[in-house]
Protein backbone atom coordinates (compact mmCIF):
# COMPACT_ATOMS: atom_id res chain seq x y z
CA UNK A 1 0.00 0.00 0.00
CA UNK A 2 1.27 3.44 -0.90
CA UNK A 3 1.85 5.71 2.06
CA UNK A 4 -0.46 8.69 2.62
CA UNK A 5 2.44 11.09 1.87
CA UNK A 6 3.17 9.33 -1.40
CA UNK A 7 -0.47 9.58 -2.44
CA UNK A 8 -0.52 13.32 -1.63
CA UNK A 9 2.69 13.94 -3.58
CA UNK A 10 1.38 11.91 -6.51
CA UNK A 11 -1.85 13.89 -6.46
CA UNK A 12 0.03 17.21 -6.50
CA UNK A 13 2.18 15.87 -9.33
CA UNK A 14 -0.87 15.06 -11.40
CA UNK A 15 -2.41 18.48 -10.64
CA UNK A 16 0.74 20.36 -11.67
CA UNK A 17 1.01 18.32 -14.82
CA UNK A 18 -2.60 19.09 -15.70
CA UNK A 19 -2.04 22.81 -15.25
CA UNK A 20 1.15 22.87 -17.30
CA UNK A 21 0.11 20.46 -20.01
CA UNK A 22 -3.63 20.92 -20.33
CA UNK A 23 -2.99 21.88 -23.95
CA UNK A 24 -1.42 18.45 -24.51
CA UNK A 25 -4.49 16.81 -23.02
CA UNK A 26 -6.66 19.02 -25.22
CA UNK A 27 -4.72 17.96 -28.33
CA UNK A 28 -4.99 14.27 -27.42
CA UNK A 29 -8.71 14.69 -26.73
CA UNK A 30 -9.65 16.25 -30.08
CA UNK A 31 -9.30 13.17 -32.33
CA UNK A 32 -11.35 11.11 -29.88
CA UNK A 33 -14.40 13.33 -30.29
CA UNK A 34 -14.38 14.25 -33.97
CA UNK A 35 -15.13 12.48 -37.23
CA UNK A 36 -11.99 11.67 -39.19
CA UNK A 37 -9.30 11.78 -36.52
CA UNK A 38 -6.54 11.90 -39.12
CA UNK A 39 -8.07 14.98 -40.77
CA UNK A 40 -8.33 17.07 -37.61
CA UNK A 41 -4.59 16.85 -36.98
CA UNK A 42 -4.11 19.05 -40.05
CA UNK A 43 -6.48 21.66 -38.61
CA UNK A 44 -4.58 22.24 -35.37
CA UNK A 45 -1.97 24.98 -34.99
CA UNK A 46 0.24 25.35 -31.91
CA UNK A 47 2.98 27.91 -31.14
CA UNK A 48 5.68 25.48 -32.30
CA UNK A 49 4.13 25.16 -35.77
CA UNK A 50 5.35 27.35 -38.62
CA UNK A 51 1.71 28.04 -39.55
CA UNK A 52 0.70 29.35 -36.11
CA UNK A 53 1.61 33.03 -36.46
CA UNK A 54 0.22 33.41 -39.97
CA UNK A 55 -3.07 31.76 -38.97
CA UNK A 56 -3.35 33.88 -35.82
CA UNK A 57 -2.67 37.13 -37.66
CA UNK A 58 -4.56 36.24 -40.86
CA UNK A 59 -7.77 38.11 -40.00
CA UNK A 60 -6.58 40.20 -37.07
CA UNK A 61 -8.06 43.62 -37.72
CA UNK A 62 -7.08 45.70 -34.69
CA UNK A 63 -3.27 45.68 -34.50
CA UNK A 64 -3.52 47.12 -31.00
CA UNK A 65 -3.86 43.45 -29.97
CA UNK A 66 -0.95 42.16 -32.04
CA UNK A 67 1.92 42.88 -29.66
CA UNK A 68 4.38 40.63 -27.86
CA UNK A 69 2.54 41.36 -24.61
CA UNK A 70 -0.86 40.26 -25.96
CA UNK A 71 -1.94 36.84 -24.58
CA UNK A 72 -1.85 34.19 -27.30
CA UNK A 73 -3.96 31.04 -27.69
CA UNK A 74 -2.28 27.78 -26.75
CA UNK A 75 -3.99 26.15 -29.73
CA UNK A 76 -5.83 27.36 -32.84
CA UNK A 77 -8.37 24.96 -34.34
CA UNK A 78 -9.66 25.60 -37.88
CA UNK A 79 -12.62 23.20 -38.13
CA UNK A 80 -13.89 21.85 -41.43
CA UNK A 81 -17.11 20.32 -40.15
CA UNK A 82 -19.35 20.57 -37.05
CA UNK A 83 -17.76 17.50 -35.43
CA UNK A 84 -14.49 19.44 -35.10
CA UNK A 85 -16.36 22.19 -33.24
CA UNK A 86 -18.06 19.60 -31.04
CA UNK A 87 -14.65 18.15 -30.19
CA UNK A 88 -13.20 21.58 -29.36
CA UNK A 89 -16.10 22.38 -27.01
CA UNK A 90 -16.00 19.03 -25.22
CA UNK A 91 -12.20 18.98 -24.89
CA UNK A 92 -11.96 22.61 -23.75
CA UNK A 93 -14.36 21.88 -20.91
CA UNK A 94 -12.55 18.68 -20.00
CA UNK A 95 -9.19 20.45 -19.81
CA UNK A 96 -10.38 23.73 -18.28
CA UNK A 97 -9.62 25.95 -21.27
CA UNK A 98 -11.59 28.96 -22.48
CA UNK A 99 -12.83 29.07 -26.06
CA UNK A 100 -12.71 32.08 -28.33
CA UNK A 101 -14.67 31.88 -31.59
CA UNK A 102 -13.40 33.91 -34.54
CA UNK A 103 -15.21 34.29 -37.84
CA UNK A 104 -13.67 37.45 -39.28
CA UNK A 105 -11.33 38.89 -36.66
CA UNK A 106 -12.98 42.31 -36.57
CA UNK A 107 -13.90 42.20 -32.87
CA UNK A 108 -13.11 45.75 -31.74
CA UNK A 109 -11.56 44.71 -28.42
CA UNK A 110 -9.85 41.60 -29.80
CA UNK A 111 -12.11 39.32 -27.76
CA UNK A 112 -12.35 36.73 -30.53
CA UNK A 113 -8.64 35.98 -30.25
CA UNK A 114 -7.51 37.29 -26.83
CA UNK A 115 -8.28 36.06 -23.30
CA UNK A 116 -6.70 36.44 -19.85
CA UNK A 117 -6.87 32.74 -18.93
CA UNK A 118 -5.43 29.84 -20.99
CA UNK A 119 -7.57 29.65 -24.11
CA UNK A 120 -8.15 28.06 -27.50
CA UNK A 121 -9.25 29.89 -30.66
CA UNK A 122 -11.75 28.16 -32.91
CA UNK A 123 -11.22 29.96 -36.22
CA UNK A 124 -14.17 29.42 -38.56
CA UNK A 125 -12.27 30.29 -41.74
CA UNK A 126 -12.79 26.85 -43.32
CA UNK A 127 -16.55 26.93 -42.73
CA UNK A 128 -17.65 29.48 -45.30
CA UNK A 129 -20.06 27.70 -47.64
CA UNK A 130 -22.91 29.78 -49.08
CA UNK A 131 -26.05 28.31 -50.71
CA UNK A 132 -28.45 30.78 -52.32
CA UNK A 133 -31.99 29.67 -53.21
CA UNK A 134 -33.38 32.23 -55.65
CA UNK A 135 -36.83 30.59 -55.81
CA UNK A 136 -37.47 30.96 -52.08
CA UNK A 137 -35.33 34.12 -51.65
CA UNK A 138 -33.39 32.47 -48.84
CA UNK A 139 -29.80 31.45 -48.23
CA UNK A 140 -27.74 29.32 -45.84
CA UNK A 141 -24.41 30.94 -45.02
CA UNK A 142 -21.76 29.45 -42.76
CA UNK A 143 -20.29 31.65 -40.04
CA UNK A 144 -16.76 31.66 -41.46
CA UNK A 145 -17.86 33.33 -44.71
CA UNK A 146 -17.13 37.04 -45.02
CA UNK A 147 -19.82 39.51 -46.00
CA UNK A 148 -17.95 39.97 -49.28
CA UNK A 149 -18.11 36.24 -50.06
CA UNK A 150 -21.81 36.20 -49.17
CA UNK A 151 -22.52 39.24 -51.36
CA UNK A 152 -20.54 37.69 -54.22
CA UNK A 153 -22.71 34.55 -54.20
CA UNK A 154 -25.91 36.57 -54.01
CA UNK A 155 -24.80 38.93 -56.80
CA UNK A 156 -23.94 36.04 -59.10
CA UNK A 157 -27.28 34.36 -58.42
CA UNK A 158 -29.50 37.42 -58.83
CA UNK A 159 -29.18 41.15 -59.45
CA UNK A 160 -32.50 41.85 -57.67
CA UNK A 161 -31.84 39.99 -54.41
CA UNK A 162 -29.74 41.36 -51.57
CA UNK A 163 -29.03 40.95 -47.88
CA UNK A 164 -29.25 43.88 -45.43
CA UNK A 165 -25.72 43.83 -44.06
CA UNK A 166 -22.69 46.12 -43.77
CA UNK A 167 -20.16 47.94 -45.92
CA UNK A 168 -16.96 46.14 -44.91
CA UNK A 169 -16.53 42.97 -47.02
CA UNK A 170 -13.95 41.26 -44.78
CA UNK A 171 -16.22 41.12 -41.71
CA UNK A 172 -17.12 37.53 -40.77
CA UNK A 173 -20.79 36.62 -41.03
CA UNK A 174 -20.84 34.73 -37.72
CA UNK A 175 -19.90 37.58 -35.42
CA UNK A 176 -21.66 40.18 -37.55
CA UNK A 177 -25.14 38.62 -37.42
CA UNK A 178 -24.81 37.57 -33.79
CA UNK A 179 -24.58 41.24 -32.72
CA UNK A 180 -27.36 42.58 -34.95
CA UNK A 181 -25.63 43.87 -38.08
CA UNK A 182 -26.63 47.00 -40.03
CA UNK A 183 -25.86 48.48 -43.44
CA UNK A 184 -27.21 50.38 -46.43
CA UNK A 185 -30.58 48.60 -46.38
CA UNK A 186 -31.18 49.32 -42.68
CA UNK A 187 -34.09 51.72 -43.16
CA UNK A 188 -35.86 49.47 -45.68
CA UNK A 189 -35.33 46.00 -44.20
CA UNK A 190 -33.88 46.38 -40.71
CA UNK A 191 -30.87 44.49 -39.38
CA UNK A 192 -29.19 41.35 -40.63
CA UNK A 193 -30.37 39.59 -37.45
CA UNK A 194 -33.96 40.68 -38.14
CA UNK A 195 -33.82 38.57 -41.29
CA UNK A 196 -32.55 35.29 -39.75
CA UNK A 197 -35.08 32.46 -39.94
CA UNK A 198 -33.03 29.47 -38.74
CA UNK A 199 -29.56 28.56 -37.48
CA UNK A 200 -27.31 25.59 -36.84
CA UNK A 201 -25.73 25.81 -33.38
CA UNK A 202 -23.30 23.58 -31.50
CA UNK A 203 -24.20 24.04 -27.83
CA UNK A 204 -22.27 23.50 -24.60
CA UNK A 205 -23.06 19.79 -24.59
CA UNK A 206 -21.73 19.40 -28.11
CA UNK A 207 -25.23 18.94 -29.53
CA UNK A 208 -26.04 20.25 -33.01
CA UNK A 209 -29.30 22.22 -32.75
CA UNK A 210 -31.57 24.05 -35.15
CA UNK A 211 -34.30 26.56 -34.36
CA UNK A 212 -36.85 23.86 -33.51
CA UNK A 213 -34.57 21.90 -31.20
CA UNK A 214 -32.88 24.85 -29.46
CA UNK A 215 -36.18 26.56 -28.59
CA UNK A 216 -37.35 30.11 -29.16
CA UNK A 217 -35.57 31.64 -26.12
CA UNK A 218 -32.15 30.55 -27.31
CA UNK A 219 -32.99 31.39 -30.93
CA UNK A 220 -34.03 34.87 -29.73
CA UNK A 221 -30.76 35.34 -27.81
CA UNK A 222 -28.32 34.43 -30.59
CA UNK A 223 -29.81 37.03 -32.96
CA UNK A 224 -28.32 40.22 -31.58
CA UNK A 225 -27.09 39.07 -28.18
CA UNK A 226 -23.42 39.03 -29.18
CA UNK A 227 -21.23 36.10 -30.17
CA UNK A 228 -19.48 33.34 -28.21
CA UNK A 229 -22.03 33.25 -25.37
CA UNK A 230 -24.47 30.46 -26.09
CA UNK A 231 -22.42 28.16 -28.28
CA UNK A 232 -20.98 28.22 -31.78
CA UNK A 233 -23.29 29.09 -34.65
CA UNK A 234 -22.10 27.02 -37.60
CA UNK A 235 -24.52 28.50 -40.15
CA UNK A 236 -27.43 30.92 -40.50
CA UNK A 237 -30.51 30.65 -42.70
CA UNK A 238 -31.63 34.11 -43.79
CA UNK A 239 -34.28 35.77 -45.89
CA UNK A 240 -32.93 37.62 -48.91
CA UNK A 241 -34.66 40.89 -49.76
CA UNK A 242 -35.82 42.49 -52.99
CA UNK A 243 -33.92 45.40 -54.53
CA UNK A 244 -34.56 47.15 -57.87
CA UNK A 245 -32.25 46.46 -60.84
CA UNK A 246 -30.92 50.03 -60.52
CA UNK A 247 -30.00 51.87 -57.32
CA UNK A 248 -28.41 55.30 -57.02
CA UNK A 249 -25.45 56.30 -54.89
CA UNK A 250 -23.60 59.51 -54.20
CA UNK A 251 -20.72 60.65 -52.01
CA UNK A 252 -20.63 64.42 -51.53
CA UNK A 253 -17.99 66.09 -49.29
CA UNK A 254 -18.49 69.47 -47.65
CA UNK A 255 -15.94 71.38 -45.53
CA UNK A 256 -16.60 73.86 -42.75
CA UNK A 257 -16.02 76.60 -45.31
CA UNK A 258 -18.84 75.02 -47.36
CA UNK A 259 -21.31 75.15 -44.45
CA UNK A 260 -20.71 71.60 -43.21
CA UNK A 261 -21.94 72.52 -39.72
CA UNK A 262 -25.30 73.84 -40.92
CA UNK A 263 -25.70 70.87 -43.27
CA UNK A 264 -25.12 68.35 -40.47
CA UNK A 265 -27.46 70.27 -38.19
CA UNK A 266 -30.18 70.17 -40.84
CA UNK A 267 -29.51 66.49 -41.65
CA UNK A 268 -30.34 65.52 -38.05
CA UNK A 269 -33.96 66.57 -38.59
CA UNK A 270 -34.55 64.83 -41.91
CA UNK A 271 -32.23 61.79 -42.13
CA UNK A 272 -34.64 59.55 -40.23
CA UNK A 273 -37.72 60.94 -42.00
CA UNK A 274 -36.76 60.28 -45.63
CA UNK A 275 -38.69 57.51 -47.43
CA UNK A 276 -37.31 54.18 -46.24
CA UNK A 277 -35.81 53.53 -49.68
CA UNK A 278 -33.24 56.27 -48.96
CA UNK A 279 -30.38 56.03 -46.49
CA UNK A 280 -28.04 59.02 -46.22
CA UNK A 281 -25.18 58.61 -43.75
CA UNK A 282 -22.52 61.18 -42.83
CA UNK A 283 -18.80 60.54 -42.36
CA UNK A 284 -16.97 63.28 -40.44
CA UNK A 285 -13.21 63.69 -40.13
CA UNK A 286 -10.38 66.20 -40.00
CA UNK A 287 -8.44 67.24 -43.09
CA UNK A 288 -5.85 69.70 -44.38
CA UNK A 289 -6.86 72.12 -47.12
CA UNK A 290 -4.76 74.56 -49.12
CA UNK A 291 -5.39 78.22 -48.43
CA UNK A 292 -3.77 81.59 -48.86
CA UNK A 293 -1.71 80.98 -45.74
CA UNK A 294 -0.68 77.45 -46.75
CA UNK A 295 -2.22 74.24 -45.44
CA UNK A 296 -4.99 74.77 -42.91
CA UNK A 297 -6.93 72.32 -40.77
CA UNK A 298 -10.64 71.91 -41.33
CA UNK A 299 -13.45 69.38 -40.93
CA UNK A 300 -14.95 67.47 -43.83
CA UNK A 301 -18.46 66.00 -43.68
CA UNK A 302 -19.09 63.50 -46.49
CA UNK A 303 -22.74 62.69 -47.22
CA UNK A 304 -22.97 59.11 -48.49
CA UNK A 305 -26.24 57.78 -49.85
CA UNK A 306 -27.95 54.68 -51.18
CA UNK A 307 -31.35 55.11 -52.85
CA UNK A 308 -33.37 52.12 -54.05
CA UNK A 309 -34.37 53.73 -57.31
CA UNK A 310 -33.18 55.98 -60.13
CA UNK A 311 -31.25 59.24 -60.01
CA UNK A 312 -34.10 61.45 -61.25
CA UNK A 313 -36.42 60.43 -58.41
CA UNK A 314 -33.58 60.83 -55.88
CA UNK A 315 -32.91 64.37 -57.11
CA UNK A 316 -36.61 65.19 -56.65
CA UNK A 317 -36.53 63.90 -53.07
CA UNK A 318 -33.37 65.84 -52.26
CA UNK A 319 -34.67 69.06 -53.78
CA UNK A 320 -37.84 68.69 -51.74
CA UNK A 321 -36.27 67.78 -48.37
CA UNK A 322 -32.58 68.75 -48.42
CA UNK A 323 -31.90 71.41 -51.09
CA UNK A 324 -29.16 72.88 -48.86
CA UNK A 325 -26.79 70.06 -49.88
CA UNK A 326 -26.88 71.27 -53.48
CA UNK A 327 -26.96 67.78 -55.00
CA UNK A 328 -26.75 67.70 -58.81
CA UNK A 329 -27.11 64.83 -61.23
CA UNK A 330 -23.35 64.70 -61.82
CA UNK A 331 -22.95 63.69 -58.16
CA UNK A 332 -25.15 60.62 -58.68
CA UNK A 333 -24.16 57.22 -59.96
CA UNK A 334 -26.70 54.59 -61.07
CA UNK A 335 -25.52 51.03 -60.40
CA UNK A 336 -26.80 47.63 -59.42
CA UNK A 337 -26.98 46.77 -55.73
CA UNK A 338 -23.92 44.51 -55.94
CA UNK A 339 -21.96 47.29 -57.67
CA UNK A 340 -22.93 49.60 -54.80
CA UNK A 341 -21.46 47.03 -52.40
CA UNK A 342 -18.14 47.02 -54.30
CA UNK A 343 -18.01 50.83 -54.50
CA UNK A 344 -18.76 51.42 -50.80
CA UNK A 345 -16.32 48.70 -49.77
CA UNK A 346 -13.52 51.07 -50.77
CA UNK A 347 -12.69 49.61 -54.16
CA UNK A 348 -12.41 51.73 -57.34
CA UNK A 349 -15.53 52.09 -59.54
CA UNK A 350 -15.94 49.35 -62.14
CA UNK A 351 -13.90 46.88 -60.07
CA UNK A 352 -14.65 43.22 -60.70
CA UNK A 353 -16.96 41.45 -58.26
CA UNK A 354 -14.01 39.17 -57.55
CA UNK A 355 -12.59 41.79 -55.16
CA UNK A 356 -15.32 40.75 -52.72
CA UNK A 357 -13.58 37.39 -52.32
CA UNK A 358 -10.52 39.05 -50.79
CA UNK A 359 -10.49 38.08 -47.10
CA UNK A 360 -7.64 40.42 -46.15
CA UNK A 361 -8.70 43.86 -44.82
CA UNK A 362 -7.54 46.90 -46.77
CA UNK A 363 -4.18 48.15 -45.35
CA UNK A 364 -5.64 51.58 -44.59
CA UNK A 365 -8.03 49.92 -42.10
CA UNK A 366 -5.61 47.40 -40.59
CA UNK A 367 -4.06 49.51 -37.84
CA UNK A 368 -4.39 50.02 -34.11
CA UNK A 369 -7.70 51.65 -33.24
CA UNK A 370 -10.29 52.34 -30.59
CA UNK A 371 -14.03 52.59 -31.26
CA UNK A 372 -17.09 53.71 -29.32
CA UNK A 373 -20.77 54.15 -30.13
CA UNK A 374 -23.76 56.32 -29.21
CA UNK A 375 -27.42 56.75 -30.13
CA UNK A 376 -28.96 60.19 -30.58
CA UNK A 377 -32.66 60.79 -29.90
CA UNK A 378 -32.80 64.61 -29.96
CA UNK A 379 -31.09 66.89 -32.52
CA UNK A 380 -27.88 68.45 -31.26
CA UNK A 381 -27.57 72.27 -31.28
CA UNK A 382 -25.20 73.92 -33.73
CA UNK A 383 -23.06 75.10 -30.82
CA UNK A 384 -22.40 71.45 -29.87
CA UNK A 385 -21.02 70.71 -33.33
CA UNK A 386 -18.92 73.88 -33.36
CA UNK A 387 -17.44 73.01 -29.97
CA UNK A 388 -16.60 69.55 -31.24
CA UNK A 389 -14.69 70.88 -34.23
CA UNK A 390 -12.64 73.19 -32.04
CA UNK A 391 -11.85 70.60 -29.37
CA UNK A 392 -11.33 67.43 -31.38
CA UNK A 393 -10.65 68.22 -35.02
CA UNK A 394 -9.05 71.59 -35.55
CA UNK A 395 -6.57 71.40 -32.66
CA UNK A 396 -5.19 67.93 -33.24
CA UNK A 397 -2.11 66.21 -34.56
CA UNK A 398 -2.77 64.66 -37.96
CA UNK A 399 -1.91 61.18 -36.70
CA UNK A 400 -4.55 61.39 -34.00
CA UNK A 401 -7.53 62.65 -36.00
CA UNK A 402 -10.78 60.94 -34.95
CA UNK A 403 -13.56 60.13 -37.38
CA UNK A 404 -17.16 59.33 -36.78
CA UNK A 405 -19.86 57.83 -38.94
CA UNK A 406 -23.49 58.81 -38.39
CA UNK A 407 -26.18 56.42 -39.64
CA UNK A 408 -29.84 57.54 -39.75
CA UNK A 409 -32.58 55.33 -38.36
CA UNK A 410 -36.34 55.60 -38.88
CA UNK A 411 -38.14 53.65 -41.59
CA UNK A 412 -38.31 49.93 -40.86
CA UNK A 413 -36.11 50.32 -37.78
CA UNK A 414 -38.83 52.36 -36.10
CA UNK A 415 -41.48 49.73 -36.85
CA UNK A 416 -39.81 46.63 -35.36
CA UNK A 417 -40.54 46.17 -31.62
CA UNK A 418 -37.55 46.64 -29.30
CA UNK A 419 -38.13 43.20 -27.81
CA UNK A 420 -38.14 41.25 -31.09
CA UNK A 421 -34.45 40.35 -30.67
CA UNK A 422 -31.89 41.43 -28.00
CA UNK A 423 -30.84 44.46 -30.10
CA UNK A 424 -33.15 47.20 -28.71
CA UNK A 425 -32.24 50.50 -30.44
CA UNK A 426 -35.37 51.11 -32.51
CA UNK A 427 -38.18 53.71 -32.41
CA UNK A 428 -37.13 57.21 -31.43
CA UNK A 429 -33.50 56.89 -32.52
CA UNK A 430 -32.57 59.66 -34.96
CA UNK A 431 -29.11 58.31 -35.74
CA UNK A 432 -26.24 56.22 -34.42
CA UNK A 433 -22.70 57.55 -33.98
CA UNK A 434 -19.73 55.27 -34.59
CA UNK A 435 -16.52 56.85 -33.26
CA UNK A 436 -13.12 55.65 -34.47
CA UNK A 437 -9.53 56.71 -34.01
CA UNK A 438 -6.55 55.01 -35.70
CA UNK A 439 -2.83 55.09 -34.98
CA UNK A 440 0.32 53.14 -35.76
CA UNK A 441 1.87 50.89 -33.12
CA UNK A 442 0.36 49.45 -29.95
CA UNK A 443 0.02 51.12 -26.55
CA UNK A 444 2.73 53.66 -27.36
CA UNK A 445 2.64 57.38 -26.60
CA UNK A 446 0.62 58.13 -29.72
CA UNK A 447 -1.77 55.33 -28.78
CA UNK A 448 -2.31 56.74 -25.29
CA UNK A 449 -2.99 60.20 -26.71
CA UNK A 450 -5.39 58.71 -29.20
CA UNK A 451 -7.28 56.82 -26.50
CA UNK A 452 -7.49 59.99 -24.41
CA UNK A 453 -8.77 61.94 -27.40
CA UNK A 454 -11.61 59.58 -28.32
CA UNK A 455 -12.62 59.17 -24.68
CA UNK A 456 -12.68 62.95 -24.39
CA UNK A 457 -14.92 63.16 -27.46
CA UNK A 458 -17.25 60.57 -25.91
CA UNK A 459 -17.39 62.56 -22.66
CA UNK A 460 -18.00 65.83 -24.52
CA UNK A 461 -21.09 64.38 -26.21
CA UNK A 462 -22.67 63.13 -22.98
CA UNK A 463 -25.30 65.91 -22.77
CA UNK A 464 -26.46 65.35 -26.34
CA UNK A 465 -26.93 61.57 -26.68
CA UNK A 466 -29.32 58.97 -25.23
CA UNK A 467 -29.63 58.79 -21.44
CA UNK A 468 -30.78 56.31 -18.79
CA UNK A 469 -29.23 54.29 -20.24
CA UNK A 470 -26.64 55.80 -22.54
CA UNK A 471 -27.10 53.26 -25.33
CA UNK A 472 -24.28 51.38 -27.09
CA UNK A 473 -24.05 48.87 -29.94
CA UNK A 474 -22.91 45.43 -28.81
CA UNK A 475 -21.08 44.73 -32.09
CA UNK A 476 -18.91 47.78 -31.32
CA UNK A 477 -17.97 46.21 -28.02
CA UNK A 478 -16.35 48.78 -25.74
CA UNK A 479 -14.55 47.56 -22.62
CA UNK A 480 -14.55 51.12 -21.26
CA UNK A 481 -18.19 50.45 -20.38
CA UNK A 482 -17.29 47.56 -18.06
CA UNK A 483 -15.88 44.05 -17.91
CA UNK A 484 -16.39 40.86 -15.93
CA UNK A 485 -14.39 40.43 -12.75
CA UNK A 486 -11.17 38.54 -13.22
CA UNK A 487 -11.00 35.35 -11.18
CA UNK A 488 -14.30 35.85 -9.36
CA UNK A 489 -18.01 36.00 -10.03
CA UNK A 490 -19.51 39.09 -11.66
CA UNK A 491 -22.79 40.07 -10.00
CA UNK A 492 -26.00 40.84 -11.85
CA UNK A 493 -25.82 44.40 -10.51
CA UNK A 494 -22.34 44.89 -11.99
CA UNK A 495 -23.26 43.38 -15.36
CA UNK A 496 -26.38 45.52 -15.50
CA UNK A 497 -24.25 48.68 -15.62
CA UNK A 498 -23.15 47.89 -19.15
CA UNK A 499 -25.81 45.32 -20.04
CA UNK A 500 -28.54 47.97 -20.10
CA UNK A 501 -26.45 50.08 -22.48
CA UNK A 502 -26.28 47.23 -24.98
CA UNK A 503 -29.72 45.65 -24.46
CA UNK A 504 -31.93 48.12 -22.54
CA UNK A 505 -35.09 46.36 -21.30
CA UNK A 506 -34.07 43.15 -23.09
CA UNK A 507 -31.24 42.68 -20.61
CA UNK A 508 -33.32 40.75 -18.05
CA UNK A 509 -34.59 38.25 -20.62
CA UNK A 510 -31.10 37.95 -22.03
CA UNK A 511 -29.70 37.18 -18.59
CA UNK A 512 -32.43 34.63 -17.83
CA UNK A 513 -31.60 32.83 -21.05
CA UNK A 514 -27.88 33.08 -20.31
CA UNK A 515 -28.33 31.77 -16.76
CA UNK A 516 -30.37 28.80 -17.99
CA UNK A 517 -27.62 28.14 -20.49
CA UNK A 518 -24.92 28.48 -17.81
CA UNK A 519 -26.81 26.02 -15.59
CA UNK A 520 -26.56 23.50 -18.42
CA UNK A 521 -22.88 24.30 -18.83
CA UNK A 522 -22.31 23.88 -15.10
CA UNK A 523 -24.05 20.51 -15.17
CA UNK A 524 -21.76 19.41 -17.98
CA UNK A 525 -18.66 20.60 -16.10
CA UNK A 526 -19.78 18.80 -12.93
CA UNK A 527 -20.27 15.61 -14.93
CA UNK A 528 -16.79 15.98 -16.38
CA UNK A 529 -15.28 16.53 -12.92
CA UNK A 530 -17.14 13.55 -11.47
CA UNK A 531 -15.88 11.37 -14.30
CA UNK A 532 -12.33 12.58 -13.68
CA UNK A 533 -12.69 11.96 -9.93
CA UNK A 534 -13.84 8.43 -10.65
CA UNK A 535 -10.77 7.83 -12.83
CA UNK A 536 -8.49 9.27 -10.14
CA UNK A 537 -10.10 7.03 -7.51
CA UNK A 538 -9.56 3.97 -9.69
CA UNK A 539 -5.90 4.94 -10.19
CA UNK A 540 -5.43 5.25 -6.41
CA UNK A 541 -7.03 1.87 -5.87
CA UNK A 542 -4.67 0.34 -8.42
CA UNK A 543 -1.78 1.98 -6.53
CA UNK A 544 -3.03 0.48 -3.29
Amino acid sequence: MLSFLCIVLLSFSWLGSAQQNNHEGFLQCLPLHSDGSAAISKLIHTPIDSSYTSVLQSTMQNLRFNTTATPKPIVIVTPQNPSHIQAAIICAQKHNLQLRIRSGGHDYEGLSYVARDPFVVVDMTNLREVNVDVETSTAWVQSGATLGEFYYKIGNASRTLAFPAGFCPTVGVGGYISGGGYGGLLRKYGLAADNVIDAQLVDVKGRILDRASMGEDLFWAIRGGGGNTFGVVVAWKVNLVKVPPTVTVFSVPRTLEQNATKLIHRWQYIGSKFPQELLMAVLVGGANVSGSGGNQKTVVATFNSLYLGGADKLLELMQESFPELGLVKEDCREVSWIEFVVFFSGYPPNSSLDVLLNRTPLPILRRSFKAKSDYVREPMPESAWEGMWEKFFIRINDTEAPTFFMTPYGGRMGQIPESQIPFPHRAGVLFKIHYLIFWDGGDNEVGQRSLSLIRGLYTYLTPYVSKNPREAYVNYRDLDLGTNNQGRRTSYRQARLWGLKYFKNNFDRYMRTRNNFRDEAKAVRVAVLLAKAKVDKELHEVGD
